[in-house]
């Protein structure tokens, strides 16, 4: 179990923008950006780092070994099936209560820009098999931040991971106001437990079309809200973003990503609580998940990209977030 005195505090800075990095769960607490000359806060956070012992919506993590669900915490590989431990009623959920975000990993700075975050992952914990070794590089340059997400294995096993800060851009309410940009031309439809079907369906004539850019709540009039697995184009320019969003009097934001899907959660379901950061505040809509990933439950479903990584092919995942003026 992590105690209060194990987590360490790490300050990336460029100019006028910093960003605040945690040893637990390779976290990112805070992002600050000039916005009207003043700083503001563009990634929800909690002022104490103590309080993320307690989180239970993966503020700002690095979610894994499998990000995401499985649905019965289960899947087979090679013919053995294993039991993963459950944390979203039978279903696991970004690696389980015991995951990546609830490790203390050890941190090496690179001078005032970069943080090099490692971890061990025994065989057999929160069930997966075989020994990984996790390294995120985490760098600040102007106004972008790249999260480089590694993992070598002693055996075939399954690695997803996912960066899951909640953005805000510098105003509340993100989710309701926000127009959202996103190329994908499919998605994973999920059943009542947010389990996908194994279908991958055209967004065309569905709420989820953003090629063109459009308003969460003009998509959503009833309010429903978002919680789901985006697919990127194949054969895709990798230099072209996956997401852009901006609100009024927002600042704006471009993603980059080497994955095939994009989870996107508008937090309609974030439970208000108190202790984020100054300007801030945890209530529903008010902070916007865009996670790069695999796609869910792919584990248990033939017809998804492979998540299952070898000694021979390990993992590698690089995104990279700008957050910058400019945004309406």
């Amino acid at each position: 179990m992590v105690t209060p005195g194990e987590i360490r505090d790490y300050q990336l800075a460029d100019g006028d923008t910093r960003v605040s990095l945690l040893n637990l769960g390779c976290i990112t607490r805070g992002w600050w950006v000039p916005k009207d000359g003043a700083s503001v806060p563009v990634v929800l956070g909690y002022a104490d780092p103590v309080r993320y012992l307690s989180d239970r919506i993966f503020t700002g993590v690095i979610a894994g070994r499998v990000a995401n669900r499985i649905g019965g915490a289960r899947f087979t590989l090679a013919g053995q099936e294993y039991r993963v431990t459950a944390n979203e009623g039978l279903n696991q959920l970004h690696g389980g209560a015991g995951g990546l975000h609830a490790r203390i990993w050890q941190a090496e700075p690179d001078g005032s820009r970069a943080v090099r975050f490692q971890y061990r992952s025994a065989d057999g914990e929160e069930g997966f098999p075989g020994r990984a070794d996790f390294e995120v590089i985490v760098t600040l340059e102007g106004a972008r931040v790249t999260y480089d997400m590694r993992a070598t294995v002693d055996r075939p096993t399954p690695i997803n991971l996912t960066q899951h800060s909640y953005y805000t851009l510098g105003v509340e309410r993100i989710s309701l106001d926000a127009q959202f940009l996103c190329p994908a031309d499919r998605y994973t439809p999920v059943d009542a437990s947010l389990i996908p079907t194994g279908e991958i369906a055209p967004v065309e004539g569905t709420r989820h079309d953003f090629r063109a850019g459009a308003g969460f709540a003009d998509k959503d009039p009833e309010g429903q809200g978002t919680d789901l697995n985006f697919a990127m184009p194949e054969g895709r320019e990798m230099s072209d973003p996956v997401a852009e969003v901006w609100a009024p009097n927002s600042l704006r934001l471009r993603m980059w990503s080497d994955q095939p899907g994009l989870q996107v959660y508008t937090g309609h379901g974030m439970p208000r609580q108190v202790g984020a950061h100054e300007g801030q505040s945890f209530a529903p809509w008010n902070g916007l998940a865009l996670e790069p990933q695999g796609y869910p439950d792919a584990v248990n479903q033939p017809g998804f990209p492979s998540v299952i990584v070898t000694p021979e092919r390990p993992y590698r995942q690089v995104m990279s977030v700008e957050i910058a003026e400019g945004g309406s």
